[in-house]
Parts: C-alpha cells; sequence; structure tokens
C-alpha cells in the first residue's frame, strides 16, 4: 500500500501540528492525565482517517479498447439518459459513482484515446448526490476520443468535503485506460456521459473498483471480447 502524492504534503503537516500540540498539553497541562491520553488517542484515529483518505492500492487493471472501466471507486447513484450541455449538446446516457470518504480518492481514465477537451470549472459545494451538483460545482470536463471510435465525456466533481480537484491531462494529450487522470480530495463523485447505444454493465447501488470493475461496452462495429 502506498500514499498518494497528493496527500504527502498534507499528511506531514497535520502530523506535524498534532504532534506539537500533544507536546504543548503535556507540558503545560501535566496534571491531566486522562485528558491527555484521550487526546493522544484521538489525535492517533485522526490521522489514521487522514491517511487512508490517501492511500494508493495496487489494481491488475482491466483493458480493452471498447469496455468502459470505473473511474473511481465508489457505489453507481445514476444510470439514465439525459441532455449533456456541456460539449455534445444531445441526448447521452450518464453513468454517475459516488466516492465516499472512506472509498479510494484517485480517478483514473476509463477508456484509451485522445483528449479532444478538457476544461476546469470552479464553483460551489453541495452534497455529491445533489441534483445540480454535476452543473453547479467545481468540476473539471474531459472528453476521449476513445479508440473504439465514440467520444466518451468523464467529468470530476467535487462534493460538500471535498475542495480540490486535481487533474493530470490536458487537450491533445494521449491517455492509457487504467491510468491516472486525476484525484478528488476527501472523495466525491465522478460522471460520464457515452452514447445511448452504449450497453451499461452495471446497476444502480453497484459498488465498484476503479481500473477493475466494467461499466459499460461502447457500441463498434467490429467484434469484442463481450460479444458484437
Amino acid at each position: 500500500m502506498k500514499i498518494h502524492k497528493e496527500g504527502r504534503r498534507i499528511l506531514f503537516f497535520t502530523l506535524l501540528a498534532l504532534l506539537a500540540l500533544n507536546l504543548l498539553l503535556f507540558q503545560f497541562n501535566a496534571r491531566a492525565v486522562t485528558f491527555n491520553r484521550i487526546f493522544v488517542g484521538a489525535s492517533v484515529v485522526a490521522f489514521l482517517l487522514l491517511l487512508q483518505f490517501f492511500r494508493s492500492p495496487f489494481r491488475n487493471l482491466l483493458t480493452h479498447e471498447d469496455l468502459l472501466i470505473a473511474p473511481a471507486d465508489g457505489k453507481v447513484v445514476v444510470i439514465e439518459d439525459v441532455h449533456e450541455p456541456e460539449y455534445f449538446d444531445d441526448m447521452r446516457k450518464q453513468i454517475s459513482i459516488f466516492m465516499s470518504p472512506i472509498n479510494v480518492h484517485i480517478t483514473r481514465n476509463p477508456i484509451s484515446g485522445i483528449v479532444r477537451y478538457f476544461k476546469y470549472h470552479p464553483g460551489n459545494y453541495l452534497v455529491a448526490w445533489h441534483p445540480k451538483s454535476s452543473t453547479k460545482n467545481e468540476r473539471t470536463t474531459v472528453v476521449v476520443q476513445s479508440e473504439a471510435g465514440p467520444m466518451v465525456l468523464f467529468r470530476q466533481i467535487a462534493g460538500a468535503m471535498a475542495r480540490r480537484i486535481v487533474w493530470y491531462v490536458n487537450e491533445g494529450d494521449e491517455v492509457s485506460q487504467g491510468e491516472e487522470f486525476g484525484f478528488i480530495k476527501f472523495g466525491s463523485r465522478v460522471d460520464l456521459f457515452v452514447p445511448l447505444d452504449t450497453e451499461v454493465k452495471v446497476q444502480i447501488g453497484e459498488k465498484v473498483k476503479g481500473g477493475q470493475t466494467v461499466i459499460a461496452q461502447l457500441k463498434t462495429n467490429q467484434g469484442t471480447l463481450f460479444g458484437s
């Protein structure tokens, strides 16, 4: 188990702050032994919780050119046909994955291809399951021309706890399925928008793993591993 690079600075300074607070308590509040011990225990628990936010477990990545692989760990909360206004301006199938604070917060490329569009949107911090969070919250939008042909749009969305979205892609980049394209600190949600004829392989409420769970199969003219 590794610690993700986005968490190392935060963890280092948090550890220093907790150590300093505990030393001050034992120095100037030495008589309150019970309180000091409780504070030490609470500090350890708080640091361990923060540590798990930034864990980066090893993954055996599943790759296939016409399969859409989960871009994040979490639970499928939306599968519906919607109008996508930012890039396509037409009807698309939306699949959304909610990332809780206990999930791994790395976001991964769901498909290999070329980044045709990228945009960062500053915004609000509504709870991630709010219907307007995908258009009102801080977010990034990435559109990839997949190797199989169809374009796929995926969006990192900040939530009530998440205050910082990090991304590692830009327009024109060639991306590989399963590789990291960003990080959402303290969790939130990822939306995917695919053509209406895409065959969804998951259900509402299903838990998925980034880089491993097959979310959907894109419609192509060629036969595939999962059928034509």
